[in-house]
């Protein structure tokens, strides 16, 4: 199908592309990749996720406080316009409005200090979840490229990647769920599951 082993062990995770550095274990890097994980999350593709968050980096929104004093109309237009958003656009700033509120009532802006508060890897994701819009999939973005820097960052992952790996013959298993390795064969197997379900189909 022409995408090997070999090349998913070298996929760049989806920060690395944004040029987010979560190997520092920074709150302003983590709060880059919750912000992204927001937008990834969302009913858009993952070009006009990309481009959104570029747009909120280019106009010096990449902290709570920042985006909460930008205010509503402000993400409306110019962000999600420069963004590519033509639907949906009003929703995703309602959601990244409230998320950053509840970021700094609960945890004081500090996604460390909710990694701390939390117990273990299942309260980790069920604090996650209780963001306001974030559903699994959107979990599941934060955390698995966490898995290597945070001690209670372990999701299972998404049915598409267990699906695509055993389509070309990759036994997970392998690998250590919490290492960079096996991170980076499921951002591979995620960033080219359309075409491995097109090349299955042909």
């Amino acid at each position: 199908m022409g995408i090997t082993i070999a090349e998913l062990k070298r996929s760049p995770l989806y920060s690395e592309q944004l040029g987010i550095d979560l190997t520092r274990d920074e709150e302003q890097e983590l709060f880059k990749w919750f912000l992204a994980s927001l937008l990834f999350g969302g009913h858009i593709s993952e070009s006009i996720a990309g481009h959104t968050y570029q747009a909120f980096a280019a106009h010096g929104l990449l902290t709570p406080r920042k985006i909460l004093g930008a205010r509503w109309e402000y993400l409306v237009n110019p962000i999600m316009r420069q963004g590519g958003y033509v639907r949906y656009d009003g929703r995703k700033s309602d959601q990244v409005l409230q998320d950053c509120k509840r970021l700094l009532e609960d945890y004081q802006g500090s996604l460390k200090r909710l990694h701390e508060a939390a117990a273990d890897a299942a309260d980790l994701e069920a604090r996650v979840l209780a963001f306001y819009g974030v559903g699994p999939v959107t979990a599941n973005i934060f955390l698995r490229e966490l898995r290597p820097f945070w001690d209670k960052a372990d999701p299972e992952p998404l049915p598409v990647v267990y699906e695509l790996a055993s389509v070309l013959g990759i036994e997970l298993g392998a690998y250590k769920r919490k290492s960079l390795t096996f991170c980076r064969i499921e951002a591979g197997l995620i960033r080219h599951r359309r075409q491995l379900r097109k090349a299955l189909e042909a």
